[in-house]
């Protein structure tokens, strides 16, 4: 049997070369496929957040701490996205890229 190899898959900068579509598309494009990995990694966030015991900490707890911990995960997220995330955005990219072209065709 022959060894399998694996392939990596073409980046997403690599999908957008010679599309028909502008930079300014493109980049919207990218943008919000970065922002739905944002808010995808925003939600496996959160319920870790809500197993910790937040009135034995630093600030103590309460409903100012509250109030701040969903924008505090969100940045987070932001934060994961910005620094190559988990993969969601790249793959979310190539499909829109894929949908816009069929739509200028």
């Amino acid at each position: 049997m022959a060894a399998a190899t694996l392939v990596p898959a073409p980046s997403a900068a690599a999908a957008a070369q010679g599309r028909s579509l502008s930079s300014d598309e493109i980049a919207r494009i990218r943008k919000s496929a970065q922002d739905f990995e944002a808010m995808a990694i925003g939600q496996l966030l959160q319920p870790m957040f809500k197993t910790v015991d937040t009135s034995k900490g630093l600030f103590g707890g309460g409903s100012g701490e509250a109030a701040w911990q969903p924008m505090l995960v969100d940045e987070m997220a932001k934060m994961l996205t910005k620094n190559g995330g988990i993969g969601i955005a790249d793959a979310v990219f190539k499909e829109l890229l894929r949908v816009q072209e069929a739509k200028h065709d």
